[in-house]
């Protein structure tokens, strides 16, 4: 169909095969340590106070169901995780919510006394927004079709957006569709759209079906929320793979893009991570794919009898019931 003024954007060439992301440059931010070894676990000097040849750890840690539950904190973690950072351990927070900026983590997380900056705040979504830039260059419009979030996280790095809404608006008042009004996106990326019309579906679907690139946020089939379950993320890339046949790229958990990026945003790798999460399908999952260790806590959606029933090759490498046990599990891990 022709965009009004009766010129049409030159139709693209579906998506080829599934982008394997190369292996990662590791750089060191300046945060007052300094990376004295470069073996797989790093050994950083850590101040005075601190003891001489101290293993540092990276803790990519969950937010729902870890550090907090829906608006209330779960008591003592902030403590925990603020202790560690004075003993200088590195703390990225890691997220599949797609829907909020970076810096509302960094007031909701500060507030409750967690040790926080923007930089160590990784979503789906900036995630999503860190692996376009660096690694799918050729990438400049993207369609969004999530909340406002994922819009600023996708603008923060210097894309052309062009939201889910505008295009089907457009697509209504001026007959157009999905590509046309979306302006002949180079990408799709989706979350979670509370706002989800069908026409923000159609105008997404058009646009991949004329060779834009499916990107996920994150798979999570569900959100849940103060008054029970709602589709998640996962839902309406589904809807998007069923009638366009393309299956997206998906940069959250279980995946191993978004640890991976929490990973270098203090100069290090994955695989030396201590992830500590509540749910077995994504942070545990996360976990394995990129060799990291797990604490696995029962704060959040998660039962013992459920890590009980994995098989030993499935299991974390500790479980914490609450804050005490969380702590001693990373002074054992730490040793």
């Amino acid at each position: 169909m022709r965009a009004a003024g009766g010129t049409e954007p030159p139709r693209r060439a579906r998506a080829g095969s599934r982008f394997d992301p190369s292996t990662i440059s590791r750089w060191v931010v300046a945060s007052g340590s300094r990376e004295v070894g470069t073996a797989s676990r790093i050994v950083r000097a850590i101040g005075a106070a601190a003891t001489i040849g101290r293993v540092s750890l990276l803790l990519l840690v969950d937010l729902d169901g870890v550090v907090y539950r829906g608006a209330d904190p779960v008591p003592g973690v902030a403590e925990v995780l603020a202790d560690r950072a004075a003993r200088g351990d590195d703390i990225v927070y890691v997220t599949n919510n797609s829907m909020h900026y970076r810096a509302d983590y960094v007031t909701r997380l500060g507030g409750m006394g967690c040790p926080v900056s923007a930089d160590r705040v990784v979503s789906s979504s900036r995630a999503t927004a860190l692996h376009i830039q660096r690694h799918e260059t050729g990438i400049r419009r993207v369609l969004a079709v999530g909340a406002s979030g994922l819009e600023r996280e996708l603008r923060d790095v210097g894309l052309d957006v062009v939201t889910a809404g505008h295009a089907a608006t457009r697509m209504h008042q001026e007959g157009i569709d999905g590509w046309a009004a979306a302006g002949a996106p180079d990408a799709v990326v989706t979350g979670l759209d509370p706002a989800l019309t069908y026409l923000r579906l159609a105008a997404a679907a058009d646009c991949i079906r004329e060779g834009a690139r499916f990107i996920a946020t994150n798979r999570d089939p569900v959100y849940p929320t103060e008054r029970g379950l709602r589709p998640g993320a996962g839902a309406l890339a589904a809807a998007l793979e069923a009638t366009t046949g393309v299956t997206p790229l998906s940069i959250g958990k279980p995946e191993p893009h978004l640890f991976e990026m929490a990973a270098e945003a203090v100069g290090r790798q994955p695989a030396e991570a201590i992830v500590i999460g509540d749910a077995i399908g994504t942070d545990l999952a996360g976990a394995k794919a990129v060799g990291a260790r797990c604490v696995l806590m029962l704060t959040g959606i998660t039962t013992r009898d459920e890590v009980d029933a994995l098989p030993a090759e499935r299991r974390p490498d500790a479980i914490a019931a609450d804050a005490d046990e969380l702590a001693a599990a990373l002074e054992n891990l730490a040793g």
